[in-house]
């Protein structure tokens, strides 16, 4: 690590310039110290040596993730005292963003436990990328309540008094900044190559068979067969990731489900216990999974998905999603990820608002066609779009289009978007009126959104500001906003915003930080998938 990179890393947690390189790993430099005194193990909580650095800032890394643990935990157990919903006036508003924030932090409880069990095993990356998903629960579950109009104040202390949320939302903070400061730190002492090498480790489930299935699916080489004729093992989608579910007892396999041409009409869950699942349709609109769940008729965005993803390793390949409520309806969830190494592969996604909600860890969408109005592609996963179409449709009457809103709410989480050498037009219903309404990359959703659109053809729809405020000026300091060599009549960059955290983009080594290699590790686990990659710019 050179200087540049240790003064950065040492302002951030507020070190000074006394203190030196080996004792920074303390409670005292965490963004929240109070926090981090009370509830980290003070044997954990010591200056590190020469002799026994890295093992001291594992052990004070895996102190904080168990400290946001233990108060995930009782998160979880208030809410399970919560669900006595007579105290709400049987209000389902309440209801169902409650039994939102019920899985959400399960999910993080899950996910912390695995960070810490995993702690000497699993690279920087992944910790960092299940703590980024731990966070992005936390607003989720914030979120639902939003979706309904209630208040801070109603979810901080009628919901969750006693600084709960607040609580975990700062140990979570605290464990990001400990862990990029341990991630740079591994980085010095060790070999950057044999740390790349265990990064890219392929998962166990990884079998060179993938690549047939991908190219050659059949009935005869599929697990399930789903057919809406009777010919098939079952004639639902749901009843066949039922079925798989309880035919893998834990099984990480791959598992693949054939889905013949037809429109299934119906919400669709994979379970984070249903890991390793291939699901292979007929082609883009002749595999259709179709609901209208939306925010309008009492679902939370998050619960609104026609299809949703939990379970690690799902693949997905030539099938539709659809989400048909209408632009009158608003926040209305297409698909919803939330998989650790998902992959989208020749999908379509429509909707209007809230199309593809990349909620949380990392994905990979290869040659997918994604529609939509506002906001359409959002979340806070970390995922790159490679080889897509983005179409903007026609939004109602004083809307103006924002094609993604990334949900980034700490700097240290290693989430973002990345759209690369793909294309932005005009859908058929927006290209003939396309003068009438403004259309524009992107706005923050949260204070540090981080989105990259490099080497794709933005047609002239594209608003020559490019970039769109959330609210005044919330963000404008704190988000990263890049674009690298794009074409098209949309693409200058002479007019564009000039915030602060607005970047374009002057050489190759700037982009590649945001290539599938650099921002997903993506050599790692994409290849034996069998799914095409660029990895480089």
């Amino acid at each position: 690590m050179n200087m540049l990179h240790c003064f950065l890393l040492f302002s951030f947690l507020g070190i000074t310039h006394a203190q030196s390189f080996h004792n920074f790993m303390s409670c005292s430099q965490t963004p929240y110290p109070d926090l981090c005194f009370h509830f980290i193990n003070p044997n954990h909580n010591v200056p590190t040596t020469d002799v026994h650095q890295s093992y001291n800032i594992t052990r004070f890394r895996n102190s904080a993730i168990r400290a946001t643990l233990n108060q995930a935990m009782v998160a979880h157990h208030h809410l399970l005292s919560a669900m006595d919903l007579a105290s709400f006036d049987d209000d389902d508003r309440v209801k169902s963003a409650l039994i939102d924030c019920l899985e959400l932090y399960e999910d993080s409880i899950t996910e912390l436990n695995r960070s810490v069990m995993n702690s000497m095993r699993a690279n920087s990356i992944d910790h960092l990328t299940l703590l980024s998903a731990s966070l992005a629960n936390h607003q989720t579950c914030r979120d639902g309540f939003r979706d309904f109009g209630f208040s801070s104040h109603y979810l901080n202390n009628i919901i969750f008094p006693h600084q709960i949320l607040s609580n975990f939302s700062k140990l979570i903070t605290n464990s990001l900044a400990i862990t990029k400061a341990a991630a740079v730190t591994a980085t010095t002492s060790s070999n950057p190559r044999s740390q790349r090498l265990l990064a890219g480790s392929f998962p166990k489930w990884v079998s060179s068979d993938d690549r047939m299935l991908l190219r050659d699916t059949t009935e005869k080489r599929a697990d399930m067969v789903v057919a809406q004729d009777g010919s098939g093992n079952f004639r639902t989608i749901s009843e066949a990731v039922a079925a798989a579910a309880e035919v893998r007892k834990g099984s990480e396999r791959r598992f693949v489900i054939y889905v013949k041409g037809g429109i299934y009409r119906e919400n669709v869950v994979i379970k984070k216990t249903l890991k390793n699942v291939m699901m292979i349709g007929d082609g883009m609109g002749e595999t259709i999974v179709t609901a209208m769940k939306n925010v309008k008729d009492g679902s939370t965005t998050f619960r609104s998905a026609t299809f949703a993803v939990v379970g690690e390793g799902f693949i997905a390949k030539d099938m539709t999603f659809e989400n048909r409520a209408g632009a009158e309806k608003h926040q209305a969830v297409s698909l919803r990820t939330n998989a650790d190494r998902s992959i989208f592969y020749r999908c379509s996604f429509k909707g209007y608002q809230d199309t593809l909600y990349a909620h949380s860890n990392r994905h990979f969408f290869r040659e997918c066609h994604i529609y939509g109005t506002i906001d359409f592609i959002f979340g806070d996963g970390a995922s790159v779009f490679q080889n897509c179409n983005i179409f903007v449709r026609k939004p109602m009457e004083n809307q103006k289009n924002t094609v993604t809103a990334q949900g980034r709410s700490d700097p240290n989480e290693n989430t973002g978007f990345v759209i690369h050498n793909s294309v932005v037009r005009a859908a058929p219903d927006l290209k003939a009126v396309e003068g009438v309404y403004k259309t524009y990359l992107g706005r923050p959703w949260k204070a540090y959104s981080r989105t990259v659109v490099m080497r794709s053809f933005l047609d002239g729809l594209i608003e020559p500001a490019g970039w769109l405020p959330w609210a005044g000026d919330f963000g404008l300091k704190t988000v990263y906003y890049g674009e690298f060599k794009n074409s098209g009549g949309g693409a200058s960059t002479m007019r564009r915003v000039q915030w602060p955290g607005y970047h374009v983009m002057k050489t190759a080594a700037e982009a590649e930080r945001f290539t599938v290699e650099s921002f997903l590790e993506g050599g790692g686990w994409i290849p034996a998938t069998g799914v095409p990659f660029a990895n480089g710019v």
